[in-house]
Order: C-alpha cells, then structure tokens, then sequence
C-alpha cells in the first residue's frame, strides 16, 4: 500500500493556514477480494429517459467485469422494490440472465428510495461468501416520492446499514439529482457517490466504481492526525471523523486498485512550530495493518502543492453548488445566487492551478446549468446579469483561465442564447 502524507502552509481567509493531504493507494499487482453487491436500479419516472438508460448501461457494464468467483443481485424500484433476481455467482448463465433483465427495464411511477435501501441490503447481508464483503451499489437520481423523504432519516439509514455490515455505493445520474440525500447514505460507509450528467460521462463514472468495487485489496481504512502547535483541525472530506483523545481520525473505507483514497485536513497554527503526525490502519486480508506515515512540506507553488490546493478548492466548489441547489429548493434566490459566485470562485481557483489530478472540466456543465436556472427563477433576470457582471467573483468565462491549464481541453460556457 503506497501512502503519502503532504502538507502545505498558505496565506487564508482568516490568517495562515496549514493544508494536509493524505493519501491511501493499492499497489497495481496486489491480489483482489471476490465481490458481493447488489444493485439497486431505480427506474422510477424522474429517471425515465437518458438517466434511465445512463443507469442500465453502467450496470451493464458491471456485470461484464465480474468473474466467476463474484456475486451480484439485481433490485428495481418504483414505487415498489422488487429484487428481480438474487444475488448469486456471476457463471455464464447467471451472467446472461442479469444483462437481459436489465436490457428489459422500463420506467414506472413514484420513487420508495429509502424502502430500496432497506431491501437492497437486507438481500445482499443473507449471503455469505467467503472474502467478500457485502455491497449495495445504488443507481438513482436520489429524489424519493414514496415512503420516507426525510433528510435525516436518510442519514440514519445510512448509519444503520453500515452497522448491520453492508457497504454503500452510489451512482448519481441526470442533473438534477439530490446530492445531500445520496451523501447521507454512503458518508457512514466511507464511500461517497460518483456523479453523471449524461451518458458522455458514464465511461469514466463506470471506471472509477469498477474500480472501487471489483479492485478492493484493503477495507475500514483509517487515518489518525495528532496535530502539535494548532489552534484548531477539521477534516475537510465528508468522511466519517471524530476526535480521540489528542488525535483526529477520519474513517475512509475501502481501497481499490486505481483508486486512491484522499482525505484533506485543514488546520490554524498558532505558531511556525507546528507538527503533524500521521498514522494509518486499513485491513488487509484478515490482517490489521497500522503504522505511520511520514508529512512532507511542500511550497505552496509547486507541482505537490499545487496539487494539495486544487484539492482544497474543488471542495470548496462542491459544497458551494451543493448549497446553491438547496437554496433554489428553498425558494432562496438570493442565497442561490451567492452560492454560485462561491462556486464560480472555487472553480477560477481550480483552473488557474492546473493540476492534472484535479480536472476542472467535470464540472463545467453542471456548473452552466445550474446558472442558467439561477438565472432563469431571478425576478428580474436583466438586473441579476448586470450584477454579476460587476462582480469580479462571478465575471469567471473561461477567456480568464490562464495559461496553467491549455484553453483547447475546455468547452465555452453553455448559454440560454
């Protein structure tokens, strides 16, 4: 397992700030666990069409990477789940049979998402196979109709599959899924959830849960930061975390092959003194591995530390587009439309940094939708463009990306016109 621990001292909004980015990544030829996952398919009618067919496809393509020694089941669900068929080893019959019930899916009405959860997981817990944990990869747009609908219920939902042993996946699909709901399910499995706007999207979304799921050489990994010299620590990734004693521990779940585990923290030193120290556990095997890992301090300029701040900023563009959707739900035009110059902002920042780990482009097109309904649902739509175009933050096109990143790899801003 190769794990890197960088640190970054920069100048911030409310005084000097220390970032640290640690990362957990399998090494290429390590050997792989067999996998036990149901899929859970929402083919309600929020999903009908393109996000319905985005959902099959990447189910699809699933199945055809499994092997023999896998296990996969397939639950449907409208306004009723159905397990269509069980969860079983992945043989050449079994294998066929699950690509025609999905080739023969067709939307329905209403949306039992929390119910699916339930049931999802309850048929994958029954079977036990050796080596395997059990999985529940979820294919939604999130938005339930059916049963319950409450954020908070969803969290503990969330919660409680975890507890009963089963790990959550998810598969955002449209743009207009409910990112909150779908964060609520997968945080407490240290997962998180791969978003799709529309089938351009699917290969690389596909690869990164085939990645995840088919790839997995370590489960429950941990990282423990024990901070000297600081005013105070947060973790800045939605991972499950809490305090222990002196110490900082996030909770990331498991990791696969191609597909490294990062956790960002951010910290306030109260000195030039400050220290960090970090150690990590993941289980590998039947074997707890822990040990620690040594922080390097890299210039705020440099490729790593670069790399270190575009993590910190997509972030920051995540959690602002996050709230301008909850604003617009809200009626909150006005706090919808702060929250997208935050985004616009965190974006800017990304591109001008240029790291090749960190693209800006996933995010241009759902960032030009979301404008263009903030625009569309202002009251006087001619004032908001006036505004916006007086605001330095939000006067962010891509002829102001600078030279970090190479102009051709981006597409204009989409625009009602």
């Amino acid at each position: 397992m190769k794990q890197t621990a960088l640190a970054v001292e920069r100048d911030a909004e409310h005084g000097r700030e220390v970032l640290l980015l640690v990362t957990l990544e399998a090494d290429v030829d390590a050997p792989r666990a067999p996998v036990a996952v149901n899929l859970v398919l929402d083919r309600s009618a929020s999903m009908r069409g393109i996000p319905l067919l985005a959902a099959v496809q990447a189910a699809q393509a699933l199945v055809e990477r499994a092997s023999p020694r896998d296990y996969l089941g397939l639950l449907t669900f409208d306004a009723e789940p159905e397990q269509v068929l069980p969860v079983r080893a992945m043989d050449a019959p079994a294998k066929a049979a699950l690509l025609k019930a999905l080739s023969r899916l067709e939307s329905g009405e209403g949306t039992a998402l929390h119910e699916a959860v339930e049931r999802g997981a309850d048929a994958v817990r029954r079977v036990l196979v050796p080596g395997a944990r059990p999985q529940v990869l979820m294919l939604t747009d999130g938005e339930p109709s059916v049963g319950v609908s409450n954020l908070a219920e969803f969290k503990t939902l969330g919660a409680r599959v975890v507890e009963s042993g089963v790990v959550l996946h998810a598969l955002g699909l449209g743009r207009h899924y409910l990112p909150d709901i779908l964060e609520a399910l997968t945080s407490p499995s240290g997962t998180g959830f791969v978003h799709v706007d529309d089938p351009e999207g699917l290969p690389d979304a596909v690869g990164s849960l085939s990645a995840e799921l088919f790839g997995e050489v370590g489960s429950d990994a941990r990282v423990y930061v024990l901070p000297s010299g600081f005013l105070e620590l947060r973790c800045r990734h939605r991972y499950p975390a809490r305090v222990e004693g002196d110490a900082m521990s996030a909770s990331l779940g498991a990791v696969s092959q191609s597909f490294p585990r990062r956790v960002l923290f951010a910290g306030r030193p109260v000195s030039t003194e400050w220290s960090l120290g970090v150690t990590t556990s993941f289980v590998e095997g039947s074997d707890t591995r822990r040990g620690p890992v040594s922080v390097t301090r890299v210039d705020t300029d440099s490729d790593p530390g670069r790399f270190v701040r575009a993590v910190s900023a997509e972030l920051e563009l995540v959690a602002a587009e996050a709230a301008a959707w909850k604003s617009l739900g809200r009626k909150q035009q006005s706090a919808a439309e702060q929250a997208l110059e935050s985004a616009d902002l965190a974006l800017y920042k990304l591109a001008r940094l240029g790291a090749p780990e960190v693209p800006p482009q996933r995010h241009l097109e759902r960032l030009a939708d979301l404008r263009r309904i903030v625009e569309r649902r202002a009251a006087q739509p001619q004032a908001l463009v006036m505004r916006r175009a007086h605001s330095e933050a939000s006067r962010i096109t891509l002829s102001r990306i600078g030279p970090a990143l190479p102009l051709p790899a981006l597409a204009p801003w989409k625009s009602e016109d």
